[in-house]
């Protein structure tokens, strides 16, 4: 299983392979692949550059006939791109349907957006002149994905990139190769040509090989911060265009008046779908004291009696996290919470009990948590939700936009008032009242503010402020 550059299927220049395997039981082995260095990255990139101009000469309504050609192939292999997402990356597998409905709504959409990629005419300062603006592709692009939707969000960034008329150079976390593979499959299948959509597996190398390519005129990038400043800094001295989404810690406020079955409901659902492994997860409740303690009464219920287990299992209510890594860092977060006066209202173990080996975390609910303490400060992305007190909405308001992250936030309340007002003084990106604080839609921005986004938004028309830039014109006659 190897890289896919200008239309061909090839291993690492250097030979090398990467283990992948099934967090949900270590002895499954999904496969070997490329572990690419500098020279695979310099190949790709020449596919791409090579096949620039003719693609980009198309026309996006013909770039179009691709996508909805490809949004029928993966249609079609759905079950097998599931099955796939669940066994590499770990999500339950009416999860990983999910994701793949999502990845098809965003086909669907992008699509569509090709009879509206406009520029507008402007009325000219001198007679018999016609004033007017439109839209040309930057060039060849670097999409950089993560490992937690590893479908999904790899086709929010190839989905606008081709169909603005960029060629473009993946590469995936090297945590969820199969599922980018089965991505670009899909695309080569619909008839994209070659060199137009390049693979290029791997790990850190790859990357900043990738950034350092003067070829290359924009970067997206999902994942951590780290990652993404270093990104930026990186193409900073060339002026790249970076398009970074980056960590959230993000709260979902529980009023005094607030639904609390609707609230534990959605409560759930954001901090615990996924396990956990998602920017716009529900880390943190910010909840009033009124409520404080029958909301957690609720929650003891009900998170307690999830059923942890592997994703192909129908009865499991959560399952593993990706690595070794997610792992440890669940529990040390957990342990480092309780250093500080939190307390665990259940879960923050290792779930081993009539499970295969893997990495499995059970869901942990933590009470008494410092608002100003590292874990309702920093991102865990895991299975480990933060509960905060607050003193009315002021005090919920302050707590919420305390962190330094501007993912999502959302409030549960019964007062129009305060939904407005709270709608208002969010500091984050993606924003819901009395429903749970994650998902969006392949039409709607999906950004956050402060340090959770840098450049354009994602899964929207604002997307081709990324992958296109503008020309103006004044034409006399």
């Amino acid at each position: 299983m190897s890289n896919f550059v200008n239309g061909q299927w090839r291993p690492a220049t250097s030979g090398e392979t990467r283990t992948n395997v099934n967090p949900g039981d270590l002895s499954d082995i999904v496969g070997e692949f490329a572990e690419s260095g500098a020279a695979d990255v310099t190949a790709a990139v020449d596919a791409a550059h090579a096949a620039w101009p003719a693609w980009r000469e198309l026309g996006p309504i013909k770039r179009a006939a691709v996508l909805t050609k490809a949004q029928a192939v993966l249609a079609a292999r759905g079950d097998e791109v599931a099955a796939a997402i669940t066994r590499e990356q770990g999500k339950r597998l009416g999860e990983a349907r999910g994701e793949v409905d999502r990845a098809l709504a965003i086909l669907e959409f992008t699509a569509g957006e090709a009879r509206r990629l406009n520029g507008v005419t402007t009325p000219a300062e001198e007679a018999r002149t016609i004033a007017l603006t439109f839209r040309k592709p930057i060039g060849v692009v670097g999409l950089v994905t993560p490992w937690n939707f590893p479908l999904a969000i790899p086709m929010w960034k190839v989905a606008p990139a081709l169909l603005a008329g960029c060629t473009a150079v993946l590469k995936p976390s090297p945590f969820t190769p199969l599922t980018a593979q089965l991505l670009v499959e899909v695309f080569a299948e619909a008839g994209t040509p070659d060199g137009v959509l390049n693979l290029i597996q791997g790990d850190r190398e790859a990357g900043e090989a990738l950034v350092a390519d003067e070829r290359v005129a924009g970067i997206s990038f999902t994942g951590s911060l780290a990652v993404g400043r270093a990104i930026h800094v990186g193409g900073a001295n060339r002026l790249l265009r970076t398009q970074l989404e980056l960590g959230g810690k993000n709260a979902l406020i529980v009023l005094d008046d607030a639904d609390l079955d609707k609230a534990v409901a959605a409560i759930i659902h954001g901090a615990f779908g996924q396990s956990g492994q998602r920017c716009s997860a529900t880390s943190r409740v910010v909840v009033d004291v009124r409520v404080k303690e029958e909301l957690l009464a609720r929650l003891h219920d009900r998170v307690s009696a999830m059923r942890v287990g592997i994703g192909t299992d129908p009865a499991a209510d959560i399952g593993p996290v990706v690595n070794q890594e997610r792992l440890d860092a669940c529990l040390a977060a957990v342990e480092g919470a309780v250093a500080v006066g939190a307390k665990v209202v259940c879960g923050g173990e290792r779930a081993v009990e009539g499970l295969p080996e893997g990495y499995y975390v059970t869901p942990t609910v933590l009470r008494d948590v410092p608002w100003d303490s590292e874990i309702a400060q920093e991102e865990v992305f895991g299975p480990v939700l933060s509960v905060v007190d607050c003193d009315g909405f002021d005090d919920a308001m302050r707590i919420s936009n305390s962190v330094k992250y501007g993912m999502s936030g959302t409030i549960f309340t019964q007062n129009p008032a305060r939904m407005f007002e709270a709608l208002d003084q969010f500091e984050a990106g993606m924003l819901h009242v009395n429903r749970p604080g994650v998902g969006a839609y392949a039409h709607l921005p999906h950004m956050g503010s402060k340090m959770s986004q840098y450049g354009a938004p994602e899964c929207s028309p604002q997307v081709w402020d990324f992958y296109t830039e503008w020309r103006s014109a004044c034409i006399t006659y």
